[in-house]
């Protein structure tokens, strides 16, 4: 059995203004890295921390990883979406354009303009999820993004990635799934960590 901790990593300044995406050089502020501290309180000791290669993922790992004694390890898997054309625009210019209001309204047709879809996103957590349980890697914390999150969470639970909407996948929270035999569960969601 494998149980994941999908962390999302802290608050930044830029959260709810702008779509980061894979943007470089998007850093947590005061709020998100006492939201890393606070997740770090709360999780059992992990046996693995991994990380999305962004900044603001990597520095809410580190202070997992820190926490709990352990090396930090990167993992492509859990990178942010490719949000293409999209990357580092303001949600003001988005809203009015009608590939973005598709995009929010039927994620699971949809795609960035030359970017990732949200099915090539679940698409790759679950093999990840996979290989996680076929190496018995035991209980792991992996520090990602609201949506890649989502799409773990729609795929655990046979939703629709266009429900999508229907959660909230908060920063600095913790949502965790186990790996079995048996397949894939929920055990919590959105857990945000006080203090």
């Amino acid at each position: 059995m494998t149980v994941v901790h999908l962390v999302r990593h802290g608050s930044h300044d830029l959260v709810s203004r702008q779509l980061c995406g894979r943007a470089a050089g998007v850093e947590l502020g005061e709020v998100g890295l006492r939201q890393s501290r606070a997740v770090a309180r709360v999780l059992s000791r992990p046996d693995r921390v991994l990380t999305s290669p962004l900044e603001r993922t990597r520095q809410t790992a580190a202070i997992i990883a820190a926490a709990h004694d352990r090396p930090l390890e990167e993992e492509q898997a859990l990178n942010e979406i490719d949000f293409g054309d999209w990357t580092g625009r303001a949600f003001t210019e988005l809203d009015p354009l009608p590939e973005w209001r598709r995009w929010n309204a039927q994620r699971d047709q949809a795609r960035a303009p030359n970017g990732e879809s949200m099915l090539e996103v679940q698409t790759r957590l679950s093999r990840w999820l996979e290989t996680l349980w076929a190496t018995e890697a035991g209980t792991v914390a992996a520090v990602s993004h609201a949506d890649v999150i989502k799409s773990v969470v729609a795929l655990v639970l046979g939703l629709s990635i266009g429900r999508h909407d229907r959660f909230e996948v908060s920063p600095g929270s913790i949502t965790t799934v186990e790996a079995s035999a048996d397949g894939l569960k929920l055990l919590r969601l959105n857990e945000v960590p006080h203090g």
